[in-house]
């Protein structure tokens, strides 16, 4: 498994990703930040899935992964069988889920990009037989899957050209081009040769001019590396200068400190140790579980679809028709129908049925 997070923050340092990630920051993630990670991943592959999660609902998000991963041909690992646990591990961004997921696109990154292409245009919308009935839907259906056939084609053509390198014309061309330029360059040579010939001390001169050119290139390589050793320099000057700092501040530390002051310095980072380890933790951790819990419950509850929503309504008319007539009867009975604080007693109503209804709503 740490070899699967190190490929992992090894990828997603590189481009086009540049997370800038180490082992310690990238575990520890947060749940929401590990699956808008995730999504971002998928979103390379098919930029339709560059979003934001936070403006999506857990669920959808949750099936717009699961449709991508489909298509990908994504397979869980042995250690999740139930396709049921992989969803809601989605859903709450689970790492034992999403760490394998995100290990298996950042390996084949460019090949599922292809994949995710064509699938935009060979994943076939199956039309139900009674529609295919209709002449108009059967020939529309027929020119549908002739263009995709042809598209077929036309990417396998793209393809092989693309793999084919260059036509065997314009090799032609280049060879006929790459041999008239060589039979220019001897007779260049040619001439030239004629020409030193008939300079005395020629071979001499040649001899001069080869060792020329070693120097320089000797020279070039000198430069070079007395620029690298400028920069090593400049290195360890810098850390020199880090060091030294850290010196003075530990002597003055040594210098400025008392056994009295180290002692009671001692005992604060112990009492807030130890305010950490009892209180603040356990606190933070009962907390969290706590958060998990409702998560999990809401996530294991069935999503309310628009009946649910109808009953409920029609639940919150009955209740404040019920109250209305409840606060009617009690200010019918205590008060008189022509006072002048009417007015507010409306107001009353209208705020007492409100807070009943919000408070059915939250339940």
């Amino acid at each position: 498994m740490s070899d699967q997070i190190k490929s992992i923050v090894e990828k997603l340092n590189k481009e086009p990703f540049k997370k800038n990630y180490n082992l310690i920051t990238f575990d520890s993630l947060e749940s929401m930040q590990l699956l808008q990670l995730l999504n971002d991943v998928l979103g390379e592959i098919d930029p339709k899935h560059v979003v934001d999660i936070r403006e999506e609902m857990p669920e959808q998000t949750a099936k717009r992964m699961l449709s991508l991963l489909g298509i990908l041909k994504y397979k869980p690992p042995g250690s999740i069988t139930d396709l049921s646990t992989f969803r809601q591990g989605l859903v709450i961004g689970s790492k034992p889920v999403i760490h394998p997921v995100l290990y298996w696109l950042l390996q084949r990154t460019n090949e599922l990009k292809k994949r995710a292409y064509l699938a935009r245009f060979l994943i076939k919308l199956e039309v139900p037989a009674e529609f295919l009935q209709d002449d108009t839907v059967a020939d529309t259906n027929k020119q549908y899957e002739d263009l995709m056939e042809a598209f077929k084609n036309l990417h396998k053509e793209c393809e092989q050209l693309k793999t084919s390198g260059f036509s065997t014309a314009e090799i032609r061309r280049d060879i006929t081009a790459m041999e008239e330029e060589k039979d220019q360059l001897i007779k260049r040579v040619e001439r030239l040769k004629k020409r030193v010939e008939t300079v005395q001390n020629h071979q001499r001169m040649l001899e001069i001019a080869r060792q020329l050119r070693v120097e320089k290139e000797r020279e070039e390589s000198l430069a070079q590396q007395k620029q690298e050793q400028k920069n090593q320099l400049f290195h360890a000057e810098q850390r020199l200068q880090r060091v030294q700092l850290q010196l003075k501040d530990m002597q003055h530390a040594v210098v400025d400190s008392k056994p009295e002051s180290l002692m009671k310095r001692l005992e604060e980072e112990i009492k807030f140790n130890s305010y950490l380890c009892s209180e603040k933790f356990p606190r933070e951790l009962e907390s969290k579980k706590q958060s998990l819990y409702f998560l999990q419950k809401v996530v294991s509850e069935p999503a309310m679809g628009q009946s649910d929503l109808n009953e409920l309504e029609t639940k919150i008319n009955e209740v404040n028709a019920q109250i209305n007539q409840l606060i009617e009867k009690r200010m019918m009975k205590y008060e008189p129908i022509d006072s002048k604080f009417s007015m507010y007693r409306q107001q009353v109503r209208r705020n007492k049925s409100f807070i009943v209804s919000s408070k059915i709503l939250s339940n």
